[in-house]
């Protein structure tokens, strides 16, 4: 399928197995770094009535130096990221039955970084421990997959001018976007719903937010009612 075709457009997977007469109550908003998950998932909040669960990145106290030296510090901020949002999922969403939740990551995106950070001995061993956790974290009812280009995020992170992410290298964000891009094309879990936002600028065009979420609206009434590979 070209890409134009999966943009904006709900994508059910075909080993998907859920009731349609449950309604939907947990969405996740996924993409590369600077991309405006954060910004969507608060957003979201009032007009869903949904409670919010926003990872909490500035507390791993590996995170500026892994900027800095990837090599020698990527198995401390990955594994620390895996227990810190292993925690969340446990505390927040499990619990989650009778709400709707919102939330600005992904928990298989641990193993997505670990890939791309890990090597030898400690991507085996950290492997091990998320298979172990991912066993007992809930799935989302839908994946909202935000997609921008290089320069778009590279703006996105400067104007946000987070102290750990000043020494963000172009190549290591080239990277991401890559594996996100094939993760996505071939992620079968749940639905998704891709979404474009190089044009749209959710912090200050009431449009563009509505935008989104009318995109959002439709895929989860249409997922209920009726749901198709588009």
């Amino acid at each position: 399928m070209p890409q134009a075709h999966r943009t904006s457009s709900l994508l059910i997977a075909t080993n998907y197995r859920q009731s349609m007469t449950q309604p939907i109550r947990y969405i996740v908003i996924e993409g590369v770094i600077g991309v405006g998950k954060s910004t969507l998932t608060r957003l979201l909040a009032r007009p869903f009535g949904a409670e919010m669960l926003l990872e909490v990145v500035e507390e791993n106290p590996f995170l500026q130096d892994f900027y800095g030296d990837r090599a020698r510090y990527a198995f401390q901020t990955e594994t620390f990221f895996l227990l810190s949002r292993y925690r969340q999922q446990q505390t927040v969403v499990q619990p989650a039955t009778t709400r709707s939740l919102v939330s600005d990551y992904l928990f298989v995106k641990n193993r997505l970084f670990a890939s791309l950070n890990l090597a030898g001995d400690e991507w085996e061993l950290f492997l091990q421990l998320f298979n172990t956790l991912s066993e007992r974290v809930r799935r989302p009812d839908l994946v909202v997959y935000l997609q921008a280009d290089i320069d778009t995020l590279m703006t996105r992170i400067a104007q946000r001018d987070r102290p750990f992410e000043r020494n963000m290298d172009r190549s290591y964000l080239e990277q991401l976007h890559d594996a996100y891009a094939q993760f996505f094309a071939g992620y079968t879990e749940t639905p998704v719903l891709e979404i474009e936002t190089d044009m749209l600028n959710l912090v200050r065009d009431e449009a563009a937010r509505a935008h989104a979420i009318g995109l959002i609206r439709a895929a989860l009434e249409g997922y209920q009612q009726q749901p198709l590979l588009w």
